[in-house]
């Protein structure tokens, strides 16, 4: 990846040190590091300094509460790779073609932010997961795409032996890699004094989960909050717990950089944030604009820097981190192109709690494709709105299913799978139907129980078909259960959030709006396992 010649001889004397505003106004100091933690697939409920009985995350809740806790951290997709294109680039992922769709191609073009730091002398890289899943530059052939992660410079070669006893993941689904020792690694190869920068992107609490594996780590099945979209069962219960699992091995994994940042003298000049992707890899959840599928953790913390111990509740969007990481570093985005995401400092180095920054009203998040789910590979594209009050959410295409279509077809015989996935035994067989939701106990017990009266309305939030248009009032109804669109009483908020929505993505040139090929997304390469699925009858 080249980056101007200007960036590369920037005077590293005016970057050196930074002056810390409000609260400690006149502190100069030299350059903070940073550790960007990035979990895959946990909503914002999932950190007992939320308040989750179930989930034990002491590093999350360190820095929450030695810093930042942000309440209102929204992704800027329900999937991991347009998510994490919005967050390094500054930009919607409908901004960044390609480089913003799941599974297809990053082009040069979409420089992130870390490549800036690195010009600016910040020794850079990540372990575990990075800006994923994308596809990079293979051979010369692929002139125009990137070939380094986005991410940086990968750190992953020290990994766990499976089955040793070495081996301390405490469930057979965790990832080999060992992101502390690789972390260690990175520091001390980096040079004394330099400033770092490191992404750390676990690959927890993505699926697939080792099943039961909660009932070897201590964990109580009568401590499980359900959402109130799923229903309530022992089975269900026990899947969440898995997923606790991960997040706890995760978040281990952090404890233990923050104690190591703390001995060699380096965490008091480190930024560290802690956040997840997107949210829980259950229906309803991941791959939708809901609740639990965009709203995310978010700690924030900086011992020399902002003041601590507080609760903020302005909505915030992953595309404000690229120019807030950038500010933060004293460095200037040039080189990249133009954010429609803006800086929060202003917020980190206020002292105040609550709402902070009145004119921050709204934050935006949206999808196209996920997983290979429909004929043609065609995706589910939404756009959404979220104020401190309300989440409004646009199906563009709402005559398609949103979880996937009900039927694949087969690879070997070429005929129809059974509706919904289900055969003759009453089995569920997760890549037979609805593939955009990830295979899960979860998922299959709800689908093999959708003609019980007591689940069929849990089958429906999740995989029956959606109107254009739907409002929720969040604070009273977190779990989107009723959808308040048409009706009388709220078509003021209804109609100002859709204006506001139309105006951000006229402003951003999101082709689904603006573009005079509306169906763009639907055309990019995926680069990934395929299906195939029978033309819906809605297509002539």
């Amino acid at each position: 990846m080249k980056i101007s010649s200007k960036l590369l001889f920037i005077s590293l004397s005016q970057t050196l040190a930074i002056t810390v505003c409000k609260g400690n106004e006149g502190v100069t100091q030299k350059r903070p590091n940073i550790l960007f933690v990035i979990n895959d697939d946990q909503s914002f409920a999932h950190v007992s300094f939320a308040g989750s009985r179930f989930i034990k995350t002491p590093g999350f809740d360190r820095v929450a509460a030695n810093g930042i806790y942000f309440t209102n951290c929204y992704a800027g997709s329900p999937g991991s790779a347009p998510s994490r294109s919005s967050l390094v680039t500054g930009r919607h992922h409908w901004q960044n073609e390609q480089s913003g769709q799941h599974a297809s191609s990053w082009m040069k073009k979409y420089i992130p932010y870390v490549d800036l730091l690195e010009a600016n002398g910040y020794y850079v890289g990540y372990t575990g997961k990075g800006v994923d899943p994308f596809q990079y530059a293979r051979n010369k052939a692929d002139s125009l795409w990137r070939k380094e992660n986005a991410a940086g410079h990968a750190y992953n070669k020290i990994k766990y032996k499976k089955g040793s006893s070495s081996d301390l993941r405490t469930g057979q689904g965790i990832s080999l890699i060992d992101y502390f020792s690789n972390f260690r690694d990175f520091i001390q190869k980096r040079k004394n004094d330099q400033p770092f920068y490191f992404w750390y992107g676990a690959n927890e609490p993505h699926r697939a989960y080792e099943k039961g594996s909660w009932k070897r780590n201590g964990k109580n099945i009568d401590q499980v909050d359900v959402p109130g979209f799923m229903p309530d069962s022992e089975e269900i219960r026990g899947d969440m717990l898995d997923y606790a699992v991960e997040i706890e091995w995760a978040d281990s994994h952090l404890c233990k950089m923050l104690n190591y940042l703390d001995s060699i003298g380096e965490l008091d000049n480190t930024i560290i944030i802690v956040t997840a992707d997107n949210g829980m890899p259950f229906p309803r959840a991941k791959a939708n604009c809901f609740e639990y599928g965009v709203h995310v953790p978010l700690a924030i913390s900086y011992p020399n820097g902002f003041p601590a111990k507080r609760r903020v509740d302005d909505p915030i969007g992953f595309v404000d981190l690229a120019p807030t990481i950038l500010e933060m570093a004293g460095v200037k985005p040039e080189g990249m192109l133009p954010m429609s995401g803006r800086s929060i400092v202003n917020i980190l180095t206020s002292k105040k709690e609550g709402i902070v920054d009145e004119t921050k009203r709204y934050v935006y998040a949206g999808r196209e494709r996920h997983s290979c789910s429909r004929w043609q590979n065609l995706g589910y594209p939404q756009r959404a709105i979220r104020s401190s009050e309300y989440l409004l959410i646009w199906n563009m295409k709402s005559e398609r299913w949103p979880a996937g279509d009900p039927q694949a077809i087969s690879e070997k015989t070429g005929e129809l799978y059974p509706m919904f996935g289900i055969d003759k035994q009453g089995k569920h067989h997760s890549d037979w139907a609805f593939t955009d939701v990830d295979a899960s106990p979860s998922k299959s017990y709800i689908i093999e129980k959708y003609e019980d009266p007591a689940i069929r309305p849990y089958f429906d939030l999740s995989f029956a078909k959606r109107s254009e248009f739907e409002l929720y009032n969040v604070i009273n109804d977190p779990y989107c259960l009723q959808n308040l669109s048409g009706k009388v009483e709220y078509l003021n908020t209804e109609n100002k959030m859709k204006k506001v929505l139309m105006e951000e993505l006229e402003k951003s040139l999101d082709p689904r709006v603006t573009g005079s090929k509306k169906d763009i997304f639907d055309t990019y390469i995926r680069y990934g396992s395929m299906r195939d699925f029978p033309k819906p009858d809605c297509v002539k």
